[in-house]
């Protein structure tokens, strides 16, 4: 029978080993080099210049999406970038606090150090003097014309007032002449009518003067609505005259002419009532009414004197 021997491992045939050899130290590291840089992580962005910061043209929309997009895109999220503003933030607070605190006492005593603009200090005062004084020339100027015009109205015043004591001269004067006319014409006996009345008996249309003047035919003496109106007339310029002022030297002369007018319109009354107190019970009316008169004229005692007389 045979025996299977095992062979020995000299015996082993050196071909049979061609096909398991293992990579050397050297080929073994070149792969695993390979692997191990694909293996790297990206590297970690630059930080933001300041420089883009203070571009004069800067815009925050474009420069953000410059970040992420184009050639200088950053390879970083939005989360790391929006963390890495928030430090650049607090850094410049940070650095402007202290650059403040360091520069406290220099700014405060900023205004005692400054030197030098005294002349651009001399001339704004020059130009402020200058103004001053020109504003004052302008308010003495005001101030002037404002008592030009004063003076010229008080003379426009007193221009108006001296018219309208002219006015109410023309007036009186008027008025006492009408009064001397018509006492005239009534001592004539004439017709006011025919010598051009003017409408003094408008003020007596009452009818029952109207009648019993027609029953005073029998009488001489003036009517007394005639009467009347004369007397009414003469109230009404002693006034005016009182208006003006009796010491004016122009009243003072028309005082002559009125007293002569009242005086001949109370001789005029006074015949009336005489001859109306003859007539007796039948003349008590037209009595009356001359009294009337008197009272007008502010001549009481003057009618008890004629009542009195036999």
């Amino acid at each position: 029978m045979a025996h299977l021997a095992l062979p020995s491992p000299t015996s082993r045939p050196a071909s049979s080993y061609s096909g398991f050899i293992l990579p050397s130290s050297s080929s073994s590291s070149n792969s695993d080099g390979g692997d191990s840089d694909n293996d790297e992580p990206l590297p970690f962005p630059e930080a933001l210049s300041r420089r883009d910061f203070l571009a004069p043209d800067f815009d925050p929309a474009a420069y953000l999406s410059a970040l992420h997009t184009g050639p200088t895109a950053r390879h970083q999220t939005l989360e790391d970038l929006r963390s890495e503003l928030r430090d650049r933030s607090a850094a410049i607070s940070a650095e402007l606090l202290e650059l403040v605190n360091s520069n406290y006492t220099s700014f405060l005593s900023l205004g005692d150090e400054l030197k030098g603009g005294e002349d651009r200090v001399e001339d704004v005062r020059v130009a402020l003097l200058g103004f001053k004084r020109a504003v004052e020339d302008v308010q003495g100027r005001v101030r002037e014309r404002r008592v030009e015009v004063g003076v010229l109205n008080e003379e426009l015043g007193g221009v108006k007032g001296a018219i309208e004591i002219g006015r109410q001269m023309l007036e009186l004067d008027d008025r006492v002449t009408g009064l001397e006319t018509h006492l005239a014409v009534r001592s004539l006996g004439q017709d006011e009518d025919e010598d051009g009345d003017d409408g003094w008996d408008d003020d007596f249309d009452d009818d029952d003067d109207d009648k019993e003047e027609e029953n005073d035919v029998g009488f001489v003496g003036s009517s007394p609505s005639k009467l009347a109106a004369l007397a009414r007339e003469y109230v009404r310029v002693d006034h005016l005259a009182n208006s003006l002022g009796r010491e004016l030297p122009f009243v003072r002369k028309m005082d002559e002419r009125l007293i002569r007018c009242r005086n001949t319109i109370i001789l005029d009354l006074n015949t009336a009532l005489k001859e109306a107190k003859k007539a007796g019970s039948s003349a008590q009316g037209r009595v009356l009414k001359f009294l009337a008169i008197y009272r007008t004229l502010d001549a009481h005692a003057e009618a008890v004197r004629v009542l009195r007389e036999r």
